[in-house]
C-alpha cells in the first residue's frame, strides 16, 4: 500500500462522525455508489467480465506480494498470537452463524451451512478497503495482515460445509469443494503473491512498485464501481430475504467485528490491526465461498446467500463499518491502556 501522507494517528483525534465522514467521501466509496446509482438509473454502464476478471486478479496479487514482503520483516513471536486468533475465528464465526440461522431464522440446514460459509470466511475487498481507510488518514497497522486474509479464507468454509455434511454433502461433493477453495483464484494469488513476496523482499517490491503500488487505489475505485453495479442488482432479491435475514445482514457484521477486534487486541495487534482483523471478521465472502457452495451445496438458496453477502453486508461495511470498527478498538484500547 502507498505510504501514508497524514501523520500518524491522525485518526486519534477524529470523532465518530468525522470518521464515518472520512470513509463515505473517500474516492472508493463514491466510485461503488456511483455502479449502485447507475444500476438504479438503469444506465448501461458495466465492465465486461473480462476487466473485473483482471481487477481482481491485479488487487489480489498486489496485496499477497505486499503482504509476503512483510511477513519477511516480521518474527515468528509477533505473528503466532494473531495466526491463533484468526484460526479460532475462522472456526468459531460460522459455528455461531449456523446455529442463530437455523434456530432462530428457522433456515433449513443446507441454507444455515450457506451463510455460515460466506460469514465465516472473508471478503478480500472489505479487507483492501480497510487498508484504504486506514492509509487515507495516516495510522499505522501490521503489514503482515494480509497473511491472516489467506488464513481466514478457508477454515471457515470447510467447518460450514462439515456442519452439514450429515444430512446434506456427500464425500465426493465435500472433496471437490476443498479443492474449489485450495486451488480457487483468491487463495492461490495472496498465498503464492505472497511467497513472491517473501521471497523478493523488499528490494523485488521495489522494482514493481510503480505497477502495484502506485496504480493501486485508482484500480481499487474501478473495482468497487463494478461492485456498486452488482450490489444494486441484487437488491430487487431482498423480498425473498425475508427480514430476519436483512436484519441478520445487518447485526451479525456488528457482533463478528466486535469479536474479531477484541481478539485482535488480545493477540497483541494494534488499533489498526485489530481495526483490519474486526472487518475481516464482519465481512462476507462473495468470491471463494460462493463457488465453494455452489459445488458442496447446490440445494443452497443463492438468494439467501448472494443477497446477504453482497448486497446488503458488503454496502454496511463499506460505508459504516470499518469505521466502526476503529472506534471499538481505539476504545477498548484506551480501556485496557
Amino acid at each position: 500500500m502507498p505510504e501514508p501522507n497524514h501523520p500518524a494517528h491522525a485518526l486519534d483525534a477524529m470523532t465518530t462522525f468525522e470518521l464515518l465522514r472520512l470513509n463515505l467521501l473517500s474516492p472508493m466509496v463514491l466510485c461503488f455508489v456511483l455502479g449502485a446509482i447507475a444500476r438504479g438509473l438503469k444506465s448501461d454502464l458495466a465492465l465486461p467480465p473480462a476487466v473485473y476478471t483482471a481487477l481482481s486478479t491485479y488487487l489480489m496479487l498486489a496485496i499477497g506480494l505486499k503482504g509476503g514482503v512483510a511477513l519477511g520483516d516480521a518474527r515468528i513471536t509477533e505473528i503466532i498470537l494473531p495466526i491463533l486468533a484468526t484460526l479460532i475465528l475462522g472456526m468459531l464465526i460460522p459455528v455461531l452463524v449456523f446455529l442463530v440461522t437455523k434456530h432462530f431464522g428457522r433456515l433449513k440446514t443446507v441454507d444455515a451451512a450457506a451463510l455460515a460459509a460466506h460469514y465465516g470466511s472473508v471478503s478480500v475487498v472489505t479487507f483492501i478497503a480497510t487498508l484504504a481507510f486506514l492509509d487515507s488518514a495516516g495510522h499505522p497497522y501490521e503489514h503482515y495482515m494480509a497473511a491472516l486474509v489467506a488464513i481466514l479464507e478457508i477454515p471457515a468454509i470447510v467447518v460450514a460445509l462439515l456442519l452439514s455434511r450429515k444430512s446434506t454433502t456427500r464425500g465426493s461433493s465435500m472433496k471437490a469443494a476443498l479443492h474449489e477453495i485450495l486451488t480457487g483464484k483468491s487463495v492461490v494469488l495472496l498465498a503464492g503473491g505472497m511467497a513472491v513476496g517473501f521471497i523478493t523482499g523488499h528490494q523485488g517490491m521495489e522494482r514493481v512498485a510503480p505497477f502495484f503500488v502506485d496504480p493501486f487505489q485508482g484500480v481499487l475505485c474501478l473495482f468497487l464501481l463494478d461492485m456498486g453495479l452488482l450490489a444494486a442488482s441484487r437488491l430487487g432479491e431482498l423480498r425473498k430475504t425475508g427480514p430476519f435475514l436483512v436484519v441478520f445482514a445487518v447485526v451479525a457484521p456488528i457482533l463478528n467485528g466486535a469479536l474479531g477486534v477484541c481478539l485482535g487486541q488480545l493477540s497483541g495487534l494494534d488499533v489498526g490491526g485489530a481495526t483490519i482483523l474486526g472487518s475481516m471478521a464482519a465481512s462476507a465472502s462473495y468470491i471463494a465461498a460462493p463457488a465453494a457452495v455452489r459445488i458442496a451445496l447446490p440445494e443452497a438458496n443463492p438468494a439467501y446467500y448472494v443477497t446477504t453477502s453482497i448486497g446488503i453486508t458488503f454496502p454496511f461495511n463499506l460505508a459504516i463499518g470499518i469505521p466502526l470498527y476503529y472506534e471499538m478498538a481505539s476504545r477498548l484500547a484506551a480501556l485496557t491502556a
